[in-house]
């Protein structure tokens, strides 16, 4: 049987495609960058493995300092918690009875597990599922600007936590956003007012976690935070360039592709669909930057071609057969389309990682 995973010391040009290929030195360079610049203002750094889902990238995390992993799902949580991982935050609302009984399980494995709650119906379900023999810690998840779950004032948070406080089974950790970029002012403004809250109701908050890879080094711009949770950072894509968080040469995942047609003097087509590429625009109007081919436009997706526009393209586009990298719009959605990833380094594959936590959708 065909087996497309290469082995170490295979070139490039020798993968099966389509393939995501991960080039080794520059996702180190992420890491340790990310690392320096929160550590360099106090704060602690908490990287979210949904842009990866790979425990060896995470481990890599950890080596670099990281303090823990962020999971967005219970799935996530117990495949990293089966891999060894033994600080994990779930930050996403958990509701009914077979995730709440997977949590209490998954609670009396890791040793230091928390998730988050932004309504009283959320922290009601925590609070029935948990006791004082083993209790879960829990952050009140505060809407600061980015409109999507979350507490929508400092009032409200501290009401909250006061729920959790008194739950016999709940341990009330601090709060937690999801901002939307650009948003530090507020983000700062919703911090000190709901710490000035609790302090006068003599609730401790020694957690303020702030997120996101878009305001990653805007971090420093919310002094009252403690933590930082990014996740694309990791291998950056286009998105993250056009935003000016990274340039080209931080680029650290290409899908490697190969033209398998040229049906017309102004159009190719790519064996690299939407089962390979993402279908998020995130504001542009086509589907990936094929490198190095300044006006090559991937103008649509069917499931198996991704159809180029050739009438702008510069230079000259490869003929049938031969492969070009694209750069994804948004990585974190390439990751849970592909079993392995296939790293690299000067284009030579150096390991080949299981996406550990691919699919896993609850």
């Amino acid at each position: 049987m065909f087996n497309p995973w290469p082995e170490a010391g295979t070139p490039l040009d020798q993968v099966a495609t389509p393939m995501p290929v991960i080039d080794e030195e520059r996702l180190a360079a992420n890491i340790a960058r990310a690392q320096r610049y929160v550590e360099a203002h106090g704060k602690v750094f908490r990287p979210h493995i949904k842009t990866h889902k790979i425990a060896a990238i995470a481990r890599q995390q950890l080596q670099a300092g990281a303090v823990g992993i962020n999971c967005q799902k219970i799935s996530e949580a117990e495949v990293f918690a089966d891999a060894g991982f033994d600080d994990i935050l779930i930050t996403y609302n958990i509701l009914g009875a077979p995730k709440l009984a997977r949590l209490r399980a998954l609670n009396e494995r890791v040793g230091r597990l928390a998730v988050v709650a932004d309504s009283a119906t959320v922290v009601e379900g925590l609070a029935g599922t948990f006791d004082a023999g083993g209790p879960l810690t829990v952050l009140v998840e505060c809407d600061t600007g980015g409109r999507r779950c979350g507490v929508q004032t400092p009032e409200d948070a501290a009401a909250l936590a006061e729920k959790i406080a008194a739950a016999p089974g709940l341990r009330f950790a601090g709060i937690l956003t999801y901002p939307a970029t650009g948003g530090a002012e507020r983000v700062e403004a919703f911090i000190a007012r709901t710490m000035n809250l609790l302090a006068e109701k003599d609730i401790a908050c020694p957690v303020r976690s702030n997120g996101g890879s878009p305001d990653l080094f805007s971090a420093h711009l919310v002094p009252s935070a403690t933590e930082h949770r990014a996740g694309t950072y990791v291998y950056n894509d286009r998105s993250m360039v056009r935003a000016g968080h990274c340039t080209a040469d931080d680029l650290a995942m290409h899908i490697l592709a190969t033209v398998v047609s040229r049906p017309a003097p102004d159009r190719a087509v790519l064996d690299c669909g939407s089962k390979a590429l993402t279908s998020d625009l995130l504001g542009f109007s086509d589907y990936g930057m094929i490198e190095g081919l300044e006006g090559a436009r991937i103008v649509s997706l069917s499931e198996e071609h991704a159809v180029v526009d050739l009438k702008d393209v510069t230079g000259v586009f490869p003929g049938v057969g031969e492969r070009v990298r694209v750069v994804p719009n948004h990585t974190c959605v390439v990751s849970n389309l592909f079993d392995r990833m296939v790293f690299h380094r000067g284009g030579v594959v150096t390991r080949v990682e299981t996406v550990d936590a691919r699919g896993t959708v609850w």
